[in-house]
Formats: structure tokens, sequence, C-alpha cells
């Protein structure tokens, strides 16, 4: 029984190295970019038509701040994804609770920081090594929709803190159900589509779009500049 016992916290050490070791190799990028698809693309649909519960569009964003534990060997960083992801677990718990209390709009503050984090991360892990492959490039796609993502999170915060963001035909109702027009107007900012349908209402929310569609030109430009680059000095080697 003893050796039984001893052998149970080996197995879950190997089963943490193995996680960890998984989301620190280029293939990973593939998982993390279904889940960032569905994320930005498939969940605001189902969330529009009511398709999915908020617990399960709040578990999609929990997971991924929980792969950005994983995600770096540095002890400061594990330090601080940890204890943000276990910030906005604690803050989410206690909305979905049946206390009488909750903090909506420090829950978004907290997602906002874990998300940059998120993005940091990721960028760190697409230029590890001076390797470019097929890999990299969907972790450059990664980060990308992290920013859309990032971006309509801002847009809400500003809306919770200001009364406005957003305007044209959409009515935000500030809980879960906005994230849909939210990360819609993020990526028409980024992708400098301007449909019109939808635009910024107040200096804040201006500046943000403005600021969205200076990334959507730059980064693709100076990431393409950078693999390649990155490339040739691997050639040199």
């Amino acid at each position: 029984m003893m050796e039984e016992k001893s052998k149970n916290p080996q197995k879950a050490l190997r089963l943490i190295r193995h996680f960890r070791n998984y989301w620190l190799t280029d293939i990973s990028f593939s998982l993390l970019l279904i889940v960032l698809l569905f994320t930005v693309f498939v969940l605001p649909i189902l969330i529009d038509y009511g398709h999915v519960d908020m617990i399960f569009s709040n578990l999609v964003f929990l997971f991924l701040y929980f792969t950005g534990i994983w995600s770096s060997r540095n002890r400061i960083l594990i330090f601080i994804t940890t204890g943000l992801f276990f910030t906005q677990l604690g803050l989410r718990i206690l909305r979905f609770s049946e206390l009488p209390i909750e903090f909506y709009l420090l829950e978004r503050i907290v997602g906002i920081v874990n998300m940059s984090v998120f993005i940091l991360l990721n960028f760190r892990l697409l230029f590890r090594d001076r390797e470019v492959n097929f890999y990299r490039v969907i972790g450059a796609v990664n980060v990308y929709l992290s920013l859309a993502i990032l971006g309509a999170f801002v847009f809400e915060i500003i809306n919770l803190t200001i009364g406005s963001s957003i305007g044209g035909d959409v009515e935000l109702e500030g809980i879960d159900d906005d994230y849909a027009n939210y990360i819609y107007f993020s990526l028409v900012s980024l992708t400098t589509v301007g449909f019109g349908d939808l635009f910024p209402v107040n200096v804040m929310s201006k500046m943000l779009s403005t600021f969205l569609s200076t990334i959507g030109i730059l980064y693709p430009a100076v990431v393409i500049a950078k693999l390649v680059s990155e490339s040739k000095s691997g050639s040199n080697y």
C-alpha cells in the first residue's frame, strides 16, 4: 500500500511534466489555433443564438489562461500566470455562485491582464531558438487572434466604466452575451475592414479602434520580416 501511495505522486508529476513539455513544443500551436478559432469565430455565433450556457463560454477563456501557466519555464512567469488564473477562476466562481456579490468589472480587468500575459508568452514562444517552421506560422496567427480577443475585452471595459463603447446596429446589455459584438468589432478594426454597421462612440473607443487597425497593418509585416530574418540567421549556423 505504501508503494502504491508513493507511485501516485510520481505519476502525477510525470503527467504534469508531459503536459508542460507539450505546451512548450511547436506542435501545441496547432491545438491552440483550434481553440482560438473556436473562441473568435464559432463561440460568438453560439452565444448569439443561445446554444451555449455562459458557464461554458467562461470555461473556454479559463482554458486559454490555464495553458499560459505551462507556456514558460521561467519561475516568475509561472508564478504570475498561476496567480492570474486562480484569481480569474475565483472571480468567475463567485459570479456563478449563489452568493449575492460579484466583481464583474474586476473580473474583466483581470481578464485583460491575463490575456496580455498570454499574448506575451506566445510571442516569446514564437521566436525562441531562432527556428522557423510551419508551426511557427500557426503561432503567429495565434497571436493575431489573441490580439482580437484582447481588443474585445478592452472595448467591454470601456463600456463598463463610462457607459458607452460601440454604437450602431447593436444593443449592449453589459453581460457575457455582448462578447459577440465586441469580438466582431475588434476583428473589423484589427483587419481594417470597416463595414460601418458598428462604430466607436467615444474618444477612448476611437483610439482603441485606431490602435487595433495600426497593429493589424504593422503586425503581419513585422512578424514576417522577423521570421524571415530568423530563418536566414538559422541557416548561417
